[in-house]
């Protein structure tokens, strides 16, 4: 084992590869979670965006509908977990686990319908990498940063102004107190059902964008659950983050981090012994659990989360 194997530039771009689909589906989870819904259909959205991205980018050749194909799968998704949540008060929890279920069937099925046992093509169109050529000749800060994806820089961007918009507008303010006080928020004019629509619905989005980043930027093509649990991976980030954008992303490059150390080790020997290539896979989601069971105790969520809420005219 080497400290390039721990911290080398190789391990650093890695990390903020692997991070990025996390830290969206956090975003995601942030965003509703801050209004007042747990929105755990997370992990279907990033499968539905990673799929009909692909089947669209597969028709049309073109990127940029692929990817509206994707933010839209997630938001009809997303749209239904709304209704059952919101309009129908229903247990969010069970509402989001059935929205998994029926994303992972859905997909599933419709990947073999369309392209049977052959899989999709292999000559997609894809998000293109930015090269950033004036770092070429940084050591180190060149190889880390300098050929990340156009969708890395795009997560990176949504953090900060997701956190502007959260704690210096008065939207923000709005959409948290929401969260937080909901019949209050609705004494002082605030409509607390179009709020809460409007906070699932970008949840969505923002986790099918994290899979269109998966099919469209990473692997080039689609495969049965190829999200992996990234979506739940995200919850536990944005817990550890403290329901705040950038502490949802600090949190998802600890879980990127072990998920490229856990590649980058393979092979290696500590004290003359081969590390277990099975071991090491488990390693982001071990974290994901020490993560959750350290912080979630001391981390205070959103007061009126997962709290159906009935206005004031249907009480």
């Amino acid at each position: 084992m080497t400290w390039e194997m721990l911290v080398g530039a190789s391990v650093l771009a890695a990390t903020l590869r692997l991070a990025t689909p996390i830290a969206l589906a956090a975003l995601g989870g942030t965003m509703s979670e801050r209004s007042g819904v747990v929105n755990i259909a997370l992990e279907g959205s990033m499968l539905v965006g990673c799929f009909f991205g692909v089947v669209v980018a597969d028709r049309s050749h073109n990127i940029w509908l692929a990817l509206a194909a994707a933010l839209l799968a997630g938001l009809l998704l997303a749209a239904l977990h709304a209704y059952a949540s919101i309009t129908l008060r229903a247990d969010q929890i069970v509402s989001g686990m059935a929205l998994n279920i029926l994303a992972l069937g859905l997909t599933t099925y419709l990947d073999y319908e369309m392209y049977g046992t052959t899989g999709t093509p292999s000559d997609l169109v894809a998000v293109p990498d930015l090269h950033l050529t004036f770092l070429n000749g940084i050591p180190y800060v060149g190889t880390a940063i300098g050929d990340q994806n156009w969708i890395v820089w795009v997560g990176l961007l949504l953090v900060a102004a997701l956190q502007v918009f959260l704690f210096r507008t008065v939207l923000g303010l709005r959409w948290r107190a929401v969260g937080e006080h909901p019949r209050a928020a609705e004494t002082v004019g605030v409509n607390v059902r179009r709020m809460r629509y409007a906070a699932v619905l970008a949840s969505g989005a923002l986790a099918a964008l994290g899979g269109a980043y998966l099919s469209l930027g990473v692997a080039h093509s689609f495969t049965d659950g190829m999200t992996g649990g990234r979506g739940f991976i995200g919850l536990a980030a944005m817990i550890f983050g403290r329901w705040t954008p950038v502490g949802a992303l600090g949190a998802s490059l600890i879980f990127g981090y072990g998920n490229a150390l856990s590649t980058s080790l393979q092979g290696a020997t500590v004290g003359g012994v081969r590390l277990p290539v099975q071991l090491l896979g488990t390693l982001p989601y071990i974290l994901t659990i020490l993560a959750v069971a350290g912080f979630v105790g001391r981390s205070r969520a959103p007061a009126a989360d997962g709290l159906p809420y009935e206005t004031e005219g249907h009480a």
